[in-house]
């Protein structure tokens, strides 16, 4: 019965993940348009106003995805509370525990980001 209830949270773990990434690569990609189009306006000679609605509707779509974003962050804490209720408290969720190949792409990612420590 644990070991299913590990495996089925591993699961959950690893969509969540995934979401995670999703998102904040989404949020990335959409920051960078939306900063790229005055600057090639800019250097095509082009007025203000072109363009205008088009950077309005990708800040929008920032604002949406933030909220994406903290919605996510929410659902992973309330997660959080879940393993605890299935009894899953002390496991930890990350892909690392012999059972799973090692890390690949976005889990190295966010193996290398845990590691960081804030230098003063």
């Amino acid at each position: 019965m644990l070991k299913e209830r590990r495996m089925a949270a591993q699961e959950v773990a690893t969509a969540l993940f995934d979401a995670e990434a999703a998102i904040d690569a989404a949020l990335s990609k959409t920051a960078a348009l939306t900063g790229v189009m005055p600057s090639l306006r800019k250097a095509a000679g082009a007025s203000a106003l072109i363009g205008q609605d088009a950077v309005e509707r990708a800040s929008q779509a920032i604002m949406a995805l933030a909220e994406a974003r903290r919605a996510i962050v929410e659902t992973h804490k309330e997660l959080s509370v879940v393993q605890g209720q299935i009894g899953l408290g002390a496991v930890r969720m990350t892909g690392d525990d012999g059972d799973k190949p090692p890390p690949q792409g976005l889990e190295v990612e966010r193996v290398r980001m845990r590691n960081l420590r804030i230098a003063s």
